[in-house]
């Protein structure tokens, strides 16, 4: 009897402990979350984008005619004063004469040799008819003065004389142009880029056009450029502004005057600025996931000392941050603690261990924190960063808590 008694109880206990375990098993455990408490605090909407430094004032340096550069001797980051040399152009050179080219000018130059010496026969008979003219002039103006000669015989020597005299000039002049003739079939032969190069010819010496630094050089060996073609860039790297691209969306906010803040450039401390232009229109950029978006340009300056950014220069990555919107004494909550509720927001409130739903108006939000208006009070706790498995009632453990 005891033992068919005992046996009863020990089955009836497994039995229990069975079924104790298979309640305890299917029993709804607490989901763990992270909390965040309601604070009040100052508030800042800040628009953040990827920016790039430009010196403001830039010269493009270029040859002003085309010829013959000489090596460049400054280098990228050299100090010049205004009206200091950059680089000297000389005469381009001549082409060089194949062996049907050299033939026609030497031909040329005999031809031209030639008529040289005609042109000097011609002078010499011109000078002696003109001597001789001049002598019977005289001769007829001493008959003249002693009434041997008529007037009007007298007067058709003179004519004769001075016709003589202007023949004589035109073949001086006709022995110049010859000589001329000459002077360029020669020089064809004379100046070939096969020989070797003057030293007293003609150079253009290019000035700097502003007290700065070289900021980049485009042409710095030796060589042939044409007329316009760029040598360098001259500039202030202290005197420089920060060109951001905005998205289209973002840039409406965005007002002249408006103070930005720069951070992420290398250097220990915050820089600030000022947006001085958005410009008008837009333009389409492709985004690093294939995405086509709207970007404007907007240009701020920078306002902090040039001490305090002493090795940022033109062309250097900076993270830019415009603020949008301030206030202070803020009710704020961590905006992934945020999700719908249909057409609302709402938020999980902490209660007694169950997570509450709770209706919410939100203000403004920076990305990481959003302002409350209406639903949360300060001090509450809420879950930052709620999933599908919590719903309204849902039992919660607390992890932890952020301020």
């Amino acid at each position: 009897m005891n033992v068919r008694i005992r046996r009863r109880i020990i089955i009836s206990s497994l039995g229990a402990a069975a079924l104790l375990a298979l309640v305890y098993g299917f029993w709804p455990k607490p989901v763990p979350v992270d909390a965040a408490k309601a604070t009040r605090g100052p508030f800042r909407v800040t628009i953040e984008e990827e920016g790039k430094t430009r010196v403001i004032d830039r010269f493009i340096v270029s040859a002003p005619v085309a010829g013959f550069i000489r090596r460049v001797e400054l280098k990228a980051g050299s100090a010049v004063k205004k009206g200091d040399p950059l680089f000297i152009l000389d005469p381009l050179q001549s082409s060089v004469l194949d062996s049907r080219s050299r033939a026609e000018a030497q031909a040329g130059a005999a031809a031209a040799q030639a008529s040289v010496k005609a042109a000097e026969k011609k002078e010499l008979s011109a000078m002696i008819d003109a001597d001789y003219t001049a002598d019977r002039l005289a001769r007829f103006r001493r008959l003249l003065e002693n009434d041997a000669v008529a007037k009007a015989q007298f007067d058709q020597i003179e004519a004769q004389a001075k016709q003589a005299q202007a023949v004589y000039l035109a073949a001086q002049a006709a022995t110049h142009m010859a000589r001329s003739e000459l002077q360029k079939a020669e020089s064809v032969l004379v100046h070939s880029a096969a020989g070797p190069r003057r030293i007293d010819q003609e150079k253009v010496v290019v000035p700097s056009p502003k007290a700065g630094h070289v900021l980049k050089v485009y042409r710095e060996s030796e060589g042939a450029v044409a007329m316009g073609e760029p040598v360098m860039e001259i500039g202030d790297p202290r005197d420089i502004e920060v060109r951001v691209e905005l998205l289209s969306a973002d840039a409406v906010k965005i007002k002249p005057k408006m103070p930005v803040s720069f951070e992420r450039w290398g250097g220990e401390t915050i820089l600030t600025g000022i947006v001085r232009t958005i410009e008008p229109s837009g333009f389409t950029k492709i985004s690093s996931l294939g995405v086509e978006e709207q970007r404007v340009l907007v240009i701020a300056d920078i306002t902090s000392d040039p001490e305090t950014r002493p090795r940022l220069g033109d062309g250097y990555r900076i993270e830019a941050g415009f603020m949008v919107w301030e206030g202070q004494n803020i009710l704020q909550i961590p905006a992934s603690a945020i999700f719908r509720a249909g057409e609302k927001w709402a938020v999980f409130k902490v209660e007694h261990h169950r997570a509450r739903t709770q209706i919410v108006d939100v203000g403004q939000r920076n990305g990481l924190r959003a302002e409350i208006l209406s639903g949360v009070s300060e001090g509450d706790l809420v879950v930052a960063r709620p999933d599908d498995a919590i719903k309204d009632g849902s039992r919660i453990k607390v992890r932890t808590v952020k301020e």
